[in-house]
Order: C-alpha cells, then structure tokens, then sequence
C-alpha cells in the first residue's frame, strides 16, 4: 500500500473496492496519517488512533451513507472523516472556516448525527431504525460508544427500549478501551466471536427455541443455559437480558476478526451488542503509555512527542479552582468534591491524591452527580461539583428539583463558561447565565480574573444554600491569585474606575477589555461580581449619573445579565437606555477563542465601536 493508495480514497465506495488483505497496510498509513496531522492541528489523538481498523471494518462491510453509523461524542471519528472525503480537510481540522472535530449533519451526508456531548449513540441510532422500519426502508444502523459512555444512564434507557423494539436493525458496539477488564482476545476468542455471530449458530438457536416453546420449563433452563455459557468468556449476560444478542469481546485492532465477525452480525435481525477491546494511543508509543497526556493535544512534533516547558505559564481558571478545592478541603473537612467523569478537565488530580476518601467521580452521569450531591448536602456536608457549563445543563432538572427546590447547600464549579475556542458550539457554556438566574434560591457569581475567581470561590462556598461560580477555559488576564481564603460581600459589586456619561457594567472576564475601553474614553467601570443577587442599589446609583448603562458578558445576551439589569430598572421606573453586550442568538462556531470573541464584537475594538455608535444615536 502506498501514500498514493489512502490519497485514492475519497470515500467508503472506493474503500470497499479493496482487498480484504489490503486493509492492514491501509491501517497502517491512516494511523501515521492522523499522527502527522493531528500534530500539525491539535486535536483528539488518542481516542482516534486507537478506533483506525474499527472505522475501516465499519466503512468497508457497511454500505454508508445509507447505513448509518453513529459515533457516541465523536471526538474518535476521525478515522472516519479520512474516509468519507475530508482527508485534506483534516488540515483545517477545529479552525475558523475548517472542519469540526466532531460528527456534523451539516458538514457531511457520511455524519448520520451530531455528536459531541456523550452517552446519545444508542438513542438516536434507535430513532433511525425506528424511522427506516416504519418506512420500509432496507437500512443497519449502527451505534458506536466508549466505555466511558456507557456508564450514562442515558445509554442504559435506550438499550433498554431497544430491547423490547420489534422489527428493527440496531448494532451497538461497545468500544472498550479501559483495559481493566483485560478481557481474552486471542484466536480463541476470535473463533468464538465468528460463532456467535454466525448463521449456524443463530439458526441452531431459533429452531431450539421453536422446538422447546412449548415446554416452557425446558426453554427456560436452555435459555439460561445458553446465557450463563456465553457468560463465561464474555460478558454477555446483562446485555442479553436486556435484549440484545451479544457478542464478543474481540480484538478491535484485528482486522480479521472484526470483518467477518461485522459481516456476520449485518445479517441478524434484531438488536445486536458487539463488544471490541481497543486501545488507545495505538501504534504511537508515546501516546499508549499516557493516554491521557495525548487525549487532546496541541500541536507537537511527533518525534519528540509533549515537550514540558520550562517557562511557568500563568494558571488557568481551572488550575486556580484546583488548588483552591486543596486550600479549602484543608480548613473544612466537610467538604466532598465530585465530578462527572471530568477528574484532569476540572482540576481535581491533587485533590484526589490528598483527599481520596472525599473524592468522588460518579461517571458520565451528570444528573446523577447533581442529585448525589443533595444527597451529601442533605446530612449536613459540603458538596462541590466541579462540572463543566455545558455539561450541567444535562442536569438541570435536578439543579432545579433536587437542590434548589430545597434550598440545600451545593457549590457548583462551572468550568469552561463562555466560548471555548476549538471545540465550537457544543462545548461552549453560553447558557448557563440565563438558565441559573431563573432558579429561585440560586447565586450566580462571575469572577473577573484569578484572584476574584478564589474570593467568589469562597464567598460561594460559604454561602448556606445553592451557588455557582462560572469560569472560562485557559488563562486570565495574569492578577496573582494568592492563596488566602476571604470573601465578599455577597451581590455587591465594585466600582473599578469613576468616568463619565457611560457606566460599564462588567459581569466576568471581559473586565480587561473593558478597562482599555473605559481608560481611553473616561467611561466608569463596574465588576459586578454577581448576576444574582444582583447589586441593585449600585446600577440605580449608575442610572442616576450616567447617559448611558452598557452591560457586558460572555454568555447569552437573551435572559442573560444585562436582562437582569434591565429588569431592575423596570422594577425600579427608571428610563435609562442600556446597551448589552454579549453573544448573540445564533450557535457559535469552532476557531480561535480571541478570533471568536473578536467576531461578535466582544474585544476592546468590538466594544468600543459598539459604545461609539450607540453614543451617537443618543446624541
């Protein structure tokens, strides 16, 4: 196989023209592909060089795009975009104007569902089938999920509706590649893989089941008989009773084994469960022995691999609320830190190391992680949840029901508030201003830099009932944190510069981009602090001194804090124009984090220009 062969294939079509002896050597090449290019971008890289022969097993024995194939997160589906014609469009891989790191419906007809938050595959997947039954359209569908996902409630009630589905063509594979398990995945297995997933097998099966239906005791016992079989070399047993037909684990690294076992399972009827063992990093040293270091990289040189710098860079937002959970954990043994899968993402490795019995990751399962977390607050500890902003959305109804409703004492750390740069529109936490303010009970706190992240931080903490402190990904404006514990007078905020005519009201880190603004043009600028309680007394004393209130923050213009503001003022009769700033009603694409905020006007020279014309219309 040489370069000029992958460069040959622009789609699934060309890939099934292929020899089956030539996928290996195909392998091969896309691997060292991926590894060039992802080096060049940033990007996943972990999770899609270990899904390269899956996604070629899967290309070559389905006939997509009229068989859908659905990637649970889709941060592995590279290996699938090589395929399905954006090879050369990997170069622009999470950039302005490039392609998505994850599946999009818009982007390619190969895309059957977007995908970027986890545990959904198996839903939608069943909806297709669904769909395509009901209109007598020939069609597989197949749903691929990580381990990881699986431990999602989510994916559990859609496996359990796929069960008792009639008529309907559904694989799931499981891909697993924790490796704690350390499943067998040798010739044996192989061979028992191709049998339970063959014809005989299966045809041997039914006419059994005919035969015994009518000795109920007897089709009982060979029923269990088969199951509990199954169960010792696999783990077959909870799947099978939820109604799938099992089968595996095998080798997800060996083409042999996954062609014709996929093969084999394309003809069965019903929903079907294969389990594949991959292994991250795969074929890049580097990245099997730290998997997580190479999960989702920036660039890098491939032969050197992640170089430590030995510069000390300025902390991150994430890394304040680390050492912050550490310093407080210290003085208060009450408190308990859970995250939902999000150990490294949320800053909670020290924690862990120092704290293991007050640590908790409760998995893919937000909703769950909000209500354990009333649980623990309940009996009279304190728990923080460090979740990310679009993660906590999926756990809203417990925000509202289980913690709030009560008005128990819950911190909610809200990591990556705001535009999160390459991940684009799903990972972005635009909403969570406007989707808290509404909960009664709830503080909203929204630090403008380092050192006011840890005063809120603590401020929250203290607070005896529901708060949150949101945050954006990466670094601040570089004012040292320090290490103490103090707090704030809660919903008060600060006036950072008395000027004239204009009044900013800076809710979060947009403070520095402001501050140019206000110093340029003798405005007053004003962090403040909270959202909710709101300083009311302070945007009246601002209405009364000021031509014009701008409001200004990284998160939903809709309900967000400028609406708050504009509703004092309504509640207070006072007629005063206010300008908000803030992103806009439309889902925010993928690229630089600064280019974002530049494109909806949220830079110095967005916000200054806004404020100018505004100014002139008031003239």
């Amino acid at each position: 196989m040489t370069e000029a062969r992958l460069a040959s294939i622009h789609s699934p079509q060309a890939l099934r023209q292929l020899d089956r002896k030539q996928l290996e050597p195909l392998a091969k090449e896309m691997r060292q592909y991926l590894l060039e290019s992802v080096s060049r971008t940033g990007g996943h890289l972990s999770s899609n060089l270990g899904t390269v022969e899956l996604t070629i097993a899967l290309h070559y024995v389905f006939d997509t795009p009229h068989d859908r194939i659905v990637w649970d997160v889709g941060h592995q589906s590279y290996p699938h975009k090589i395929l399905t014609g954006r090879r050369e469009a990997l170069s622009t891989l999470r950039q302005a104007g490039g392609i998505s790191g994850f599946p999009r419906r818009a982007e390619s007809p190969y895309d059957a569902f977007g995908t970027a938050h986890s545990s959904t595959s198996i839903s939608a997947a069943l909806g297709m089938a669904v769909a395509s039954r009901n209109a007598g359209i020939a069609r597989q569908h197949v749903a691929v999920i990580g381990d990881g996902a699986m431990t999602a409630g989510m994916a559990f009630e859609a496996m359990n509706n796929a069960g008792v589905t009639p008529d309907i063509n559904l694989l799931v594979i499981l891909n697993d590649n924790d490796m704690s398990i350390s499943p067998p995945v040798g010739a044996l297995n192989r061979y028992l893989a191709r049998l339970l997933s063959g014809g005989l097998f299966n045809t041997a099966r039914d006419m059994g089941r005919a035969v015994l239906q009518h000795v109920p005791p007897v089709l009982e016992l060979a029923r269990r008989f088969e199951g509990h079989a199954k169960g010792m070399v696999t783990s077959a047993t909870m799947f099978e009773e939820l109604g799938f037909n099992y089968v595996g684990p095998i080798d997800g690294h060996d083409l042999d084994a996954l062609v014709p076992t996929l093969q084999n399972m394309k003809q069965l009827k019903g929903p079907q469960f294969l389990h594949v063992i991959t292994k991250k990093g795969q074929g890049y040293k580097l990245a099997e022995a730290d998997p997580v270091l190479y999960h989702g990289p920036g660039k890098f040189d491939p032969i050197l691999g992640i170089q430590k710098t030995t510069t000390i860079p300025k902390p991150t937002f994430t890394q304040i609320f680390g050492q912050w959970l550490c310093d407080m954990a210290a003085v208060d043994e009450r408190l308990m830190a859970i995250t939902p899968a999000m150990r490294e993402g949320s800053g909670l490795v020290e924690f862990e190391q120092k704290y293991p019995q007050r640590y908790f990751d409760v998995g893919i399962a937000e909703q769950h992680a909000v209500t354990f977390a009333a649980g623990i607050a309940c009996e009279g500890q304190k728990p923080v949840l460090a979740i990310y902003s679009t993660f906590l959305q999926r756990g809203y109804d417990q925000l509202i029901h289980d913690v709030a409703l009560q008005n128990l004492d819950v911190t909610f750390a809200l990591d990556r508030a705001g535009l999160v740069g390459a991940d684009g529109a799903t990972h972005a936490g635009n909403y969570d201003i406007a989707y808290l303010r509404c909960i009664p009970n709830m503080v909203v706190a929204v630090p403008s830099n380092e050192h006011e992240a840890r005063l809120l931080l603590t401020t929250c903490y203290e607070y005896p009932g529901p708060a949150s402190v949101r945050y954006p990904r990466g670094v601040g404006s570089g004012v040292h944190a320090g290490r103490e514990l103090e707090s704030v007078t809660l919903g008060k905020g600060v006036v950072k510069r008395q000027g004239k005519r204009v009044a900013i009201l800076v809710f979060g880190t947009l403070l520095a981009a402001a501050q140019t603004v206000a110093q340029a043009h003798d405005f007053t600028l004003v962090d403040m602090r909270f959202v909710k309680p709101i300083d009311e007394s302070l945007i009246r004393e601002m209405a009364d001194s000021h031509d014009l209130l701008v409001t200004l923050e990284e998160g939903s213009i809709m309900g967000g804090a400028g609406s708050a503001v504009s509703e004092v003022l309504q509640a207070c009769a006072l007629l005063k124009p206010v300008l908000q700033l803030g992103l806009p009603d439309v889902f925010i694409d993928h690229g630089d984090q600064a280019t974002l905020l530049a494109s909806v006007g949220l830079d110095s020279s967005g916000i200054e220009a806004t404020i100018l014309a505004r100014l002139q219309v008031l003239a």
